[in-house]
């Protein structure tokens, strides 16, 4: 089987019908966030290598088929029709790094409908989960006020593909270095790591294990001083480092306690040994809320290594993301169910200063100081260009985040900026939401009409 089953089940009964009913014409849909988790000033766009990714490769064949049928307790017989269906359209989208908000499509997908339905779910799913976890990792960034921010999520994100994903997203918003070592070679980015409480408590002692630990390493190390008494192996570590001549470029990690008055303690100590060049690392449970209280409060420390916090963003899991149909056939669409409307056509965001974005409709004309954000990544199922590589992606997001109000990129608080909607496409919506009334009315005055014409038959003449 191929990737083409990692679907929900109602994305392959819908295709199913449309392609039965010869409903293949083009088709648009928008994937978008309705609105921003709380404390979140705005969202990073990500995924979208992997989603495009998945689009090339997207084919039909007769295991994925037979598994359809199965699923379905059908016949294999049955789900011939949607054997070969491939996908042949084309992709605008929000280039990766930059900044986006609420409301504002981060991708639109045009193609022949059963191709634009069976994507759903993938699509929506990798976009969604790398768009909160480099969210997240930006605001440590931020929080961190120029200090080093390193990843040490993998063992607790969800899944390897997600430690995977976390380590590159990180490294996309500027973090030092990651912990993940296929991560860290894939990517080409900076390992890091230190020790773990086992190690040291597998010698007899503290000063033991430091020893031991340089003799294998020769060059800086970083020793952990919290597994018995911080403070004593504080003392211990720089000992050894004197010791042994180890001064710039070495570290000792704080991973438990209260990391702000150890800290304090530590570069006391370490600068009473003659050693200013070694730095403190701290981790354990941080995430950008910790870390800004660190950094407010002015505790010296050198890097913020982050991890499970920030491999799962658990303060906000999840986006409430959404992929719609907007157009089909040329004819505009949308959703008016309560608190879920959508807004009908395919789409453009034109960046204006500030982040005072305009949505409006694709052929639009931008306002005169707006920039378009979503550009053509893919046409007739093929890429249209290289895929971005990471530093082009930072590169964007830094750009996006300096221009960003103040008060979106606060840690505590945020004050998003909002996106308004055009004049053509606020005209648009009302167009479709009259005709979609008019429809329905004209649908339920027709029923009645039936209904009467049924019930006046069914009693038949009265006799007296």
């Amino acid at each position: 089987m191929s990737e083409a089953t990692t679907t929900d089940l109602y994305e392959v009964t819908m295709a199913l019908s449309y392609v039965r009913e010869g409903m293949t014409a083009p088709a648009t849909f928008s994937l978008f966030v309705r609105d921003l988790p709380p404390e979140r000033g705005f969202l990073v766009a990500a995924g979208l290598g992997s989603a495009l990714d998945y689009l090339t490769d997207l084919r039909v064949g007769p295991e994925d088929a037979a598994a359809f049928a199965a699923a379905l307790h059908r016949p294999p017989r049955d789900l011939e029709p949607l054997l070969g269906l491939r996908f042949t359209g084309s992709v605008r989208a929000v280039p990766e790094g930059r900044v986006v908000l609420a409301g504002e499509p981060l991708l639109e997908v045009t193609a022949p409908l059963p191709e634009a339905q069976l994507a759903e779910t993938y699509v929506l799913n990798r976009l969604s989960h790398q768009t909160t976890i480099a969210s997240k990792a930006v605001r440590c960034v931020l929080a961190a006020a120029g200090h080093p921010v390193v990843d040490f999520s993998l063992r607790r994100t969800h899944g390897p593909g997600a430690g995977f994903q976390t380590a590159r997203l990180g490294a996309m918003a500027g973090f030092a270095g990651t912990s993940n070592v296929a991560a860290a070679t894939a990517l080409d980015i900076p390992a890091v790591g230190t020790m773990a409480h086992s190690y040291v408590e597998a010698f007899e002692d503290e000063e033991e294990a430091f020893r031991a630990f340089a003799r294998t390493h020769p060059g800086p190390v970083t020793f952990l001083v919290d597994t018995y008494d911080t403070e004593e192996g504080v003392r211990v570590a720089a000992r050894v480092l004197r010791d042994l001549d180890r001064g710039p470029g070495c570290a000792v990690r704080l991973d438990s306690g209260d990391l702000g008055a150890l800290a304090v303690r530590a570069r006391s100590l370490l600068d009473g040994a003659g050693l200013p060049d070694v730095r403190i690392t701290v981790s354990g449970g941080l995430d950008e809320y910790a870390v800004e209280r660190l950094v407010r409060s002015g505790a010296p420390v050198d890097v913020y290594a982050v991890g499970t916090r920030v491999g799962v963003s658990a303060d906000a899991p999840y986006l409430d993301s959404a992929y719609k149909m907007v157009e089909y056939d040329g004819r505009p669409v949308m959703k008016l169910s309560s608190a879920k409307v959508t807004a009908p056509g395919p789409k453009q965001v034109f960046r204006r200063p500030g982040c005072a974005d305009v949505i409006g409709l694709a052929g639009e004309r931008p306002p005169h100081d707006g920039t378009p954000l979503l550009e053509t990544v893919m046409r007739d199922g093929r890429r249209t260009g290289d895929r971005a590589g990471l530093g082009e992606c930072r590169a964007r997001l830094a750009a996006d985040l300096t221009a960003l109000p103040p008060s979106a990129r606060r840690v505590r608080a945020p004050v998003p900026p909002r996106a308004t909607p055009s004049g053509p496409l606020g005209a648009l919506t009302e167009a479709v939401r009259r005709r979609i009334a008019e429809r329905t009315a004209g649908a339920s005055a027709a029923r009645h009409a039936r209904y009467a014409r049924t019930a006046s038959g069914a009693r038949g003449p009265v006799s007296r």
